[in-house]
């Protein structure tokens, strides 16, 4: 008796199985790359400071990020803000998937301590940039590539 019901529940799995399988493919898309957006407001003085450091060590990181293979492009955007608190640049990180966001501080932390050094040096240089601009947020975007 217990082995018809592992049999019954064995075939009802398999079932739901093809059938998710079967909607998967009916979708009008694929799911495509994952893009981070990182909005930025500097600080009054400092835009050009800002995109001197996004020139040389921020573009050295995204990089050898790119040439590593954890990124697969990245942007920086200037904008016109329409308040106080909106940003005037939006740096953008584009991803292969949502998989690669899995253990990235671990894939990207070599990286930045052969560049700034140990976590003490890391930590003084996020306060020297945080006196030329704020972080206002970011967002996760996923592509839908339509078939």
């Amino acid at each position: 008796m217990q082995r018809k019901y592992r049999a019954l529940a064995l075939l009802g799995g398999l079932l739901m199985l093809a059938t998710q399988s079967g909607f998967a493919a009916d979708r009008p898309y694929k799911e495509g790359v994952v893009t981070q957006v990182a909005a930025i407001r500097t600080e009054p003085g400092m835009f050009d400071a800002y995109v001197e450091y996004l020139d040389t060590t921020y573009k050295q990181v995204m990089e050898q990020q790119k040439a590593a293979g954890i990124i697969v492009d990245y942007h920086v955007y200037s904008t016109v803000p329409r308040g106080p608190s909106d940003p005037d640049i939006y740096l953008v990180t584009v991803y292969k998937n949502m998989a690669a966001l899995d253990d990235l501080r671990d894939k990207v932390e070599p990286m930045q301590q052969k560049m700034f050094g140990d976590l003490a040096q890391r930590n003084a240089k996020t306060i020297e940039r945080g006196k030329m601009r704020t972080v206002l947020g970011s967002q996760l975007l996923r592509q839908l590539d339509l078939k």
